[in-house]
């Protein structure tokens, strides 16, 4: 039999960038070489070479994180070029990386998410500091609209602290999010499927010394998270956490897979966003979340190309 031509995208042009890189490497070091023909691109050089290539690939797997790697840019093109690619379509990752949108259709479906306040660099900081003290007190979680990986997120209790917070995220993003700080425990479930979905077991992250939350180097750095699979839930929260990320996913119009990542705080699961392409590192969270479910890592990736596969 053939082997699958699989067009691998790594890298790109977004603040994770590095974190990309490191995903598509693992990919590519565990993609069954005699079932797979492999080609690496970094779509911020290799864009015109992966048109050219398009005739001779089977699927595309886009290992991207962030602007105009999860925002459906990539996504469309592909879609032109009509090929085939792992994870979700235009809309969905449109919508995912713009947590104001996010939220909006997370609310009218009826998930529960945290009350926010919307920040726009073209408004004074201090008018909009004064908005955040009045809608949502303190502390707040500020964050970049379309950054993932917490890039440029920041826990401020205080207007001082929240104006350092604004003028961070806004580095990154034309507009922040600003939310009400839910004191709880950190955890996350992945979804499988298109039609027919998967829940995977939760995981609970627990932040190491010195970090307030899941932030970058967290998430990244082995040894500074603890990483809890399946998580300390009953069977009834397991079931209702799940029920919640298999909601999320279908509301927002995921396929193939998601992640999702909530606060349980006084009793609910609030959602605080979805992934659309969760990192496939090492020290990712999805991988150990497949493996806690039976699906060994190399299983995980042929599982990902089917599902892309059954859509072409």
């Amino acid at each position: 039999m053939a082997k699958l031509r699989v067009a691998l995208l790594m890298g790109g042009h977004s603040s994770e960038r590095e974190v990309s890189l490191a995903s598509g490497q693992n990919v590519l070091a565990w993609l069954d070489p005699e079932r797979y023909q492999v080609d690496a691109f970094d779509p911020a050089v290799d864009l015109a070479r992966l048109v050219e290539a398009a005739p001779n690939i089977d699927v595309v797997w886009p290992v991207l994180h962030g602007a105009a790697g999860e925002d459906g840019s990539i996504q469309g093109l592909l879609s032109l070029l009509s090929l085939p690619f792992v994870g979700s379509g235009i809309l969905a990752s449109a919508i995912c990386l713009d947590k104001r949108m996010a939220k909006i259709v997370y609310r009218r479906n009826g998930l529960p998410v945290a009350a926010d306040y919307i920040c726009d660099s073209s408004i004074p900081l201090l008018e909009q500091i004064s908005k955040i003290g009045q809608t949502l007190g303190f502390p707040v979680v500020i964050k970049p609209m379309d950054q993932g990986s917490s890039v440029g997120l920041t826990i401020a209790g205080s207007e001082q602290e929240a104006s350092l917070a604004l003028q961070e995220a806004l580095k990154f993003s034309k507009e922040a999010l600003a939310e009400k700080f839910l004191a709880g425990r950190e955890l996350t479930v992945a979804v499988l499927g298109n039609d027919t979905l998967r829940a995977l077991p939760p995981v609970e992250i627990i932040p190491g010394e010195g970090h307030g939350f899941f932030d970058y180097e967290a998430k990244y750095t082995p040894g500074q998270a603890q990483e809890i699979c399946p998580a300390n839930l009953t069977k009834e929260e397991t079931l209702t956490v799940q029920s919640l990320a298999l909601r999320a996913h279908q509301a927002v119009g995921c396929r193939g897979l998601s992640r999702t990542d909530f606060i349980y705080s006084e009793g609910t699961f609030f959602l605080l966003e979805t992934n659309t392409m969760p990192g496939l590192t090492e020290n990712s969270l999805l991988p150990k979340a497949a493996l806690a479910d039976g699906l060994s890592f190399p299983a995980l990736l042929d599982t990902l190309i089917d599902l892309a596969l059954d859509l072409a």
